[in-house]
């Protein structure tokens, strides 16, 4: 490796600034196609509630006004990316006068502190019993045990929050049915509330741990397979080093790139995938929050939490192509 070049890194910006217009252009089009607007339904709601809203056609025509949906939609959508480049998300629709910055606020540490911890175990986890598997000396017991590990694989996640539920909520009465933390308990981070707290996410980490680690676990040991017969690998075990540095240092560390890569994927996209498991275990996370935004049609929340996946997907990956010489220094940011 001879540096980080300035072609390179002029075109990885490049790559993810287009990459975030593209994305953010396909959120503010997607939400429009649906024939529903989120105004008239947000009366219709209060309809529903009271029975009679006097003066609804107005009421309408006087919130579409406010929030900019009486505008062309070319208009709505400079101002869209305009508010966009200045992390400006607006106010919900559903939920006025909050704004969707504060309700991301709010919601982000939940799914960053249970979900991402969630997914590196994981990815820890699948990528090492993976490895063994894939690894010659690895004992024969083991080699048979392991593969117990990806039972689970195949099942879908919120299928197996709601087993675990049955079993470990209803069942034994370990863990709560939902919930981040206890109700008698106020948000103040003394160790009571954090003991509430792990022991609410407990079940919605376990159902994405044990249902994605055999992804990662099929991922690395085919890897490992192919990584087993480089000539790097045959010279270390000719030099006699110890079968220790040679699996985690020459093995694992090269077959984890392709790793790394879907790692960052997954990290920038866990706000999506966790809609399911977070409304089963109405955890208050970013995926319910997802969730209810696409449920009342509330175009700034979707708009909102799908540009920060968007964002925190683009900047995973930037970070993995720049730190990948560091990684393994075979991989050189200079063309030959």
């Amino acid at each position: 490796m001879r540096g980080l070049t300035p072609g390179y890194l002029i075109r990885r910006l490049g790559m993810f600034v287009l990459t975030v217009w593209l994305g953010a252009t396909l959120i503010f089009i997607i939400p429009r196609l649906a024939p529903s607007d989120p105004v008239a339904a947000m009366v219709s709601r209060l309809l529903a509630q009271s029975g009679s809203v006097e003066g609804s056609a107005e009421m309408i025509e006087a919130w579409r006004a406010r929030f900019g949906l009486d505008a062309p939609p070319l208009i709505q959508y400079l101002r869209y990316m305009r508010n966009m480049l200045t992390f400006n998300l607006g106010y919900s629709l559903t939920s006025f006068p909050s704004e969707v910055e504060d309700m991301v606020v709010r919601a982000l540490p939940w799914t960053l502190g249970v979900l991402s911890i969630a997914t590196v175990v994981s990815f820890v986890l699948g990528n090492t019993v993976g490895a063994l598997l894939a690894w010659r000396r690895t004992p024969g017991l083991v080699r048979t045990l392991l593969p117990l590990s990806f039972t689970f694989t195949a099942i879908p996640f919120f299928m197996l929050g709601i087993l675990l539920i049955y079993i470990f909520a209803f069942g034994l009465d370990w863990f709560p049915v939902s919930g981040a933390y206890g109700r008698a308990l106020t948000h103040n981070w003394n160790w009571e509330f954090v003991k509430s707290v792990i022991h609410h996410g407990t079940l919605p980490a376990l159902s994405i741990v044990v249902t994605s680690m055999g992804f990662w676990g099929l991922g690395m040991r085919g890897m490992m397979i192919t990584t087993d017969g480089e000539d790097y690998m045959i010279l270390a075990q000719a030099k006699g080093l110890h079968p220790r540095r040679i699996f985690w240092l020459y093995g694992v560390r090269n077959a984890l790139l392709p790793q790394f890569t879907a790692l960052a994927l997954n990290l920038g996209l866990i706000a999506g995938g966790s809609v399911l498991v977070e409304y089963i275990f109405a955890y208050p996370g970013m995926g319910y929050l997802l969730y209810q935004g696409i449920v009342n049609t509330d175009y700034t929340l979707i708009q909102g939490i799908v540009f920060i996946m968007i964002m925190g997907t683009a900047l995973g990956v930037l970070m993995i192509d720049l730190l990948y010489p560091f990684i393994d220094p075979r991989i050189t940011y200079e063309t030959r």
